[in-house]
């Protein structure tokens, strides 16, 4: 019972919308944010620790087969402890659609990896049979110096990878019989610490850094744990501020574009109770006025009005992580009222009227605004009202929409479209062509880079 009321918190049968409200705002205050740090690091001092980050892997993560690449820099660079945990993966409560999940991730990695000098090139996972020699390597191995043991851990990873079973055997072959038999008796639970480690420290994704009270998860968000350790003056020397780089593309030049060129089409899926989505939208909307573009805004419903559960430290993540991401781009978190339920309901009655007027992608923009910058009720007809005029739109024809259900079979069509691209969240994003080919599906705030590579690429094979 305990168990399904953390599972559905975020839910209004479970918790009262201001007290859902007020963790939200604790959880993303940047106030609050920074006080943390302070306690975390006084209650360090008084405890003698040294500077440890914990580092979570999981050989089934692509992405930690990327973080695994940059470990022994963040070492040599950083006065830090760090120490290694192997976790499994975490429950479908986490990762609602387990299957496009993995699917997703496996793209994402072989996607992102050659912009930061980072190898990942499978094109399916490995088989499940080899997965069990390779955590008894890495256990029984476990008492090498860590240097050795991190290119150790690299090896293997990449061996299962290739599904190079000869390899994983070379790796153990100079063993004498009774450490083979040693090896081989040994019971695969090299997870049970680091699962027990993780929950601990309220998270539960791998390819993750943990250090004093935040998580960071994968080549994403190093550069925070970076930015942080060199405020400590942990950093041993002058380098670069960033062990890893994202390789960026030229911008595109606007006086290459020529008038009767067709422009390319993006399809944006947002939602009301999303985060992430708010703070999108000011780069969603840099990209329609730097390049031919013809914006197709697609609601969807929230995940959690989809039947879907958000557990409570994947919620304190979300609005944590998005209120960070939101500060480095310029879209600041500052008061919540959440519009799970009827505030989302009659909001989105309007958005397809609104959206006939061609003011839909500025509706929802100060929809999400109102509920994550505001901390107003989105729901209130006065509310709605206001924004109309602000719009301007006549509020005269508009009200009648009110209320009514057609939205609902249009956010559902938006919703097998989103999903058709092996996308499930939100904001997630489709680029065309013109004629609608070539269809190009990300998921995600922190993939608009790639969609707006990928807008490079294709205006640039038109000249």
């Amino acid at each position: 019972m305990i168990k399904n009321r953390l599972i559905n918190f975020f839910s209004k049968k479970e918790i009262t919308a201001p007290i859902r409200n007020k963790m939200m705002m604790n959880w993303s205050n940047e106030k609050n944010f920074y006080n943390q740090r302070k306690t975390k690091e006084k209650l360090r001092l008084k405890e003698g620790r040294p500077h440890t980050v914990f580092y979570f892997h999981s050989l089934s993560d692509p992405y930690s087969h990327l973080t695994i690449q940059v470990i022994k820099k963040l070492i040599s660079n950083f006065n830090i402890v760090l120490e290694i945990f192997f976790i499994s993966q975490p429950s479908e409560n986490f990762t609602p659609e387990r299957e496009m999940y993995r699917k997703h991730c496996l793209k994402d990695s072989k996607e992102i990896a050659p912009f930061y000098g980072l190898k990942f090139e499978a094109e399916e996972f490995y088989l499940k049979e080899n997965e069990n020699l390779a955590y008894k390597i890495l256990d029984y191995f476990s008492d090498m110096d860590q240097g050795d043991y991190i290119d150790l851990i690299f090896k293997v990873s990449s061996l299962l990878w290739d599904n190079d079973k000869a390899g994983l055997t070379s790796i153990i072959s100079e063993l004498s019989n009774d450490e083979s038999e040693l090896l081989n008796k040994k019971i695969t639970d090299i997870n049970i610490e680091g699962d027990k480690k993780i929950q601990s420290l309220e998270y539960y994704f791998s390819a993750s850094f943990h250090y004093e009270g935040e998580n960071y998860w994968g080549i994403d968000r190093l550069g925070y744990l970076e930015d942080r350790l060199i405020e400590l003056g942990l950093k041993k020397n002058n380098s670069d501020k960033n062990i890893v780089k994202k390789l960026e593309k030229s911008k595109f030049d606007p006086s290459q574009i020529i008038e009767k060129d067709d422009p390319l089409i993006l399809e944006f899926f947002p939602s009301l109770n999303s985060p992430y989505t708010y703070i999108s939208f000011k780069r969603v909307k840099e990209l329609i006025d730097r390049y031919p573009i013809k914006l197709l805004t697609k609601p969807v419903l929230p995940m959690l009005m989809r039947n879907m559960k958000i557990p409570t430290h994947k919620g304190k993540y979300i609005l944590s992580d998005s209120a960070r991401e939101g500060r480095k781009h310029g879209s600041i978190i500052k008061d919540i009222y959440s519009p799970i339920g009827s505030p989302a309901n009659r909001a989105y009655s309007l958005f397809p009227i609104i959206d006939s007027y061609g003011s839909g992608f500025r509706y929802l923009e100060e929809l999400t605004k109102a509920s994550f910058f505001h901390g107003i009720n989105i729901g209130n007809e006065e509310f709605l009202e206001e924004l109309s005029n602000d719009l301007g739109l006549p509020w005269d024809k508009i009200r009648v929409k009110l209320d009514t259900d057609n939205w609902r079979s249009i956010l559902e069509k938006n919703l097998k479209d989103m999903y058709s691209g092996n996308s499930w969240g939100v904001p997630s994003f489709k680029l065309t062509n013109f004629d609608n080919s070539n269809p190009y599906y990300q998921w995600g705030q922190d993939r608009i880079w790639l969609i707006e590579n990928e807008i490079i690429d294709r205006l640039s094979s038109r000249r």
